[in-house]
């Protein structure tokens, strides 16, 4: 394998000469440049000869335990400025390094990394730096196969394509493609020459105030396996190439992490596509204001529904950006629906990556989705097979605790997502075994025709998180049912009859390994669920999302698409859980939320916290720091904003909920936590104080035999719950590892 996979500089420049050669500050002309692209020199600088000590050696644009391509950004603060000696497992490096931004400190872009252990060192200081390929993995485990390649199909911005594969991992040569807004144009366009701009070229202004050619500069090309692109104003007719030292003098220091959409269908593929065009719509008005944004077809759920890949993309991502054009002020994320997910998801499992969230249609992680959809899943069949005549449509929807019966079948559609079984009948609109085109049928498991095919579930294409059962090798599901009275909510407040809510729970039964309805009850894998929490598949908001804002900026919809409010609250009720408080969370509700007022508050409130250098926690910093006009509320019409704490009711017991009731799900009515995270609850006797209704002396003996172990004591923590391990690994990093799934 070779020591060095990736070059973002000429290969001379990382050549090392025999002599000693000293970090030593730039001269005055050097010193202008340098002060013109923001890595400014304070007046304290300069060579105050022998006596400054190395008080510490820290990379800046990733962590040292997992360093990716074989470059990193270092910063060496000194006690006072001086010349130090810098080097690389031995070798001198010094000359890598230039005043850093802030008082006695040297930044570095450090290239010729080693995979494995690397040692840079400065005096008596060293800081060990682990290196891994470009290629990944470094924290998500090892490469699930099959896997699709699609460099072929990706379109690049002047149309062409980014070429086939190099390698079986998918790999392909990066490529630089420059655009531009035309004087009156609404889409970017390839730039003609990078030697002289057009005589059309729009003029754009940033938020620093600086007014220039509207020119884009687009990078695209693979790590991890997956396609990533960033985008930033870089004119190249007047500006040097970028580095962290020169970058453009447009970028107005802040970035943006995008996302796709989606899940099912996101596995065993690279993705044709990023799932977001960052160079078009609200992307193109960031562009100009002079964001940089990135984006990787595998933090697109539709592309990978698996969050963990998502959390290493974005690592890598953002460290790439960092190590081409230094370090932001803050970095922000935006996503709708899976978006949300994969926003809220690296935000809580990867602390820092993110300074504040933006998010719509949400759902507090992935896993939430199909955990709903089997419960529905299950009383759909109950209702229409087994048995069909017990209970009317009212008495049916009241156990599902969704607002009517198509939100109640949308919702357990989605459990289509977890199933591997071809072509299965249910109930209308579901559909099993959901494939992306790209992957051949010969390819597909088939229970009959092929069992030793790749299976289109969650649980298997993220099977390094969830483990894999020992025979078969297929994922491990953490979907449990036991001693979950279904309906007792229904039962207690007179909508259903004692007599139907046995039968209910007698008959409910469970899904085996291939998603099959079977009488008994299903029983998670203790293993994978503990491993659910400490992944952050279960997103407990404990992590990053307790310190940084979470601005929840709306969408209404609880009647059809399973896009429903509950989702919203459990995220909230998950933050309070953990945290103690909602204080940097902000819920708007509506369908006419205006975006551009939601963007501009989050980005006061974020402007705010980086203001702030005490030492006060930074939880409570971002509670301090939130804009005193940033409160709850809902925009019945994008003029008309309603103040009020956002509470979950049907009811029309305040203003919003009057205009926007919200229901809930199956497990909730159960007497289940709204937070819908406990996959395994514990068990306790059954009492009959906890029913508003009374059994006769024959239902008081079934219903012991129905829950021989007695049912969910809900005021406890689940089976198995723990915290989120933050910057966990699934190998090959053996830092925070967590589980590694090819150990015996």
């Amino acid at each position: 394998m070779k020591l060095l996979d990736r070059f973002r500089v000429a290969p001379s420049a990382l050549s090392l000469t025999a002599h000693s050669v000293r970090a030593s500050w730039p001269s005055s002309k050097m010193l202008t440049t340098v002060l013109a692209v923001g890595f400014a020199v304070c007046t304290t600088f300069g060579i105050t000869g022998a006596g400054a000590s190395v008080l510490d050696i820290k990379t800046l644009s990733t962590h040292a335990d997992r360093v990716s391509g074989g470059d990193v950004l270092v910063q060496i603060t000194l006690d006072q400025s001086q010349t130090v000696t810098v080097t690389l497992n031995g070798n001198d490096v010094s000359s890598a390094f230039h005043p850093g931004t802030t008082p006695n400190t040297l930044v570095g872009l450090v290239t010729g990394l080693n995979l494995g252990r690397n040692t840079l060192a400065a005096q008596d200081k060293s800081l060990v730096i682990t290196n891994y390929s470009i290629k990944g993995p470094i924290v998500s485990g090892p490469y699930v196969q099959p896997f699709i390649c699609q460099t072929q199909d990706f379109t690049l911005p002047d149309g062409s394509k980014l070429g086939p594969p190099t390698d079986v991992d998918c790999s392909a040569p990066t490529k630089i493609n420059y655009i531009y807004l035309p004087t009156g144009g609404s889409a970017l366009i390839p730039l003609p020459s990078t030697s002289s701009l057009p005589a059309n070229v729009a003029m754009t202004t940033t938020l620093a105030g600086l007014t220039v050619p509207f020119v884009v500069r687009v990078e695209t090309g693979t790590m991890d396996r997956g396609i990533y692109q960033n985008a930033i104003l870089h004119d190249p007719t007047s500006e040097p190439a970028p580095t962290p030292f020169t970058p453009p003098k447009a970028w107005n220091k802040r970035l943006l992490a995008q996302h796709g959409a989606g899940c099912p269908g996101g596995w065993y593929i690279q993705g044709a596509s990023e799932g977001v065009n960052i160079l078009t719509g609200t992307n193109l008005t960031r562009l100009g204001e002079g964001w940089g944004i990135f984006i990787n077809t595998m933090q697109n759920p539709s592309t990978s529904c698996n969050a963990t890949v998502a959390g290493e993309q974005t690592m890598m991502g953002k460290e790439h950006f960092i190590e081409t054009f230094g370090v932001p002020i803050y970095t922000l994320s935006t996503g709708s629906s899976g978006g949300a997910i994969t926003s809220e998801g690296v935000g809580n499992t990867f602390p820092g990556l993110f300074d504040g969230i933006l998010i719509a249609a949400a759902f507090p992680d992935t896993l939430a989705i199909p955990m709903s959809g089997a419960d529905g899943h299950l009383l759909a069949h109950y209702f229409t097979v087994t048995n069909p005549a017990g209970f009317t449509v009212d008495q049916q929807v009241a156990v599902s605790g969704y607002k009517g019966q198509q939100a109640w079948y949308d919702a357990a559609n989605q459990s289509g997502r977890i199933d591997p079984v071809p072509g299965r009948v249910d109930i209308p609109g579901y559909s099993s075994a959901v494939w992306n085109s790209a992957v051949p049928v010969a390819m597909r498991y088939d229970p009959v025709t092929n069992v030793g095919g790749a299976r289109p579930t969650m649980f298997d294409w993220v099977r390094n998180m969830y483990g894999r059962a020992p025979v078969t090798g297929f994922g491990l599901s953490p979907f449990d049912n036991i001693g979950i009275q279904y309906g007792l909510g229904a039962l207690n407040s007179g909508a259903i009859t004692t007599t139907q809510f046995l039968d209910l729970n007698q008959g409910i039964g469970g899904v085996d390994r291939d998603y099959n309805y079977v009488v008994n009850r299903s029983v998670g894998d203790a293993g994978a669920i503990k491993r659910v929490y400490q992944a952050g598949l279960n997103n407990d908001g404990s992590g990053g999302l307790a310190n940084i804002p979470v601005f929840d900026m709306g969408s209404y919809n609880d009647t059809s698409g399973y896009h429903y409010q509950w989702y919203r609250f459990a995220i909230r009720e998950r933050l309070r859980q953990s945290n103690g408080d909602i204080g940097n969370h902000v819920m708007w509700r509506g369908s006419s939320v205006p975006q551009p007022k939601a963007w501009a508050l989050l980005n006061m409130w974020v402007t705010a916290i980086k203001a702030d250098q005490s030492n006060i926690p930074e939880h409570q910093k971002v509670v301090n720091h939130r804009p005193p006009t940033l409160v709850d509320g809902c925009w019945p019409s994008t003029s008309q904003f309603v103040g009020e704490t956002q509470t979950l009711s049907s009811l029309p017991n305040t203003a919003c909920n009057t205009v926007y009731p919200s229901w809930t799900n199956p497990r909730f009515v159960a007497g289940g936590p709204i937070q819908a995270n406990i996959y395994k609850c514990q068990l306790k006797p059954i009492n009959l104080a906890d029913y508003s209704v009374s059994f006769n002396p024959a239902e008081i003996t079934r219903l012991m035999s129905i829950f021989p172990g007695g049912v969910c004591d809900w005021t406890k923590p689940g089976v198995n719950q723990t915290g989120v391990v933050t910057w966990p690994s699934f190998g090959p990093s053996p830092d925070n590892l967590v589980f590694d799934v090819t150990a015996p």
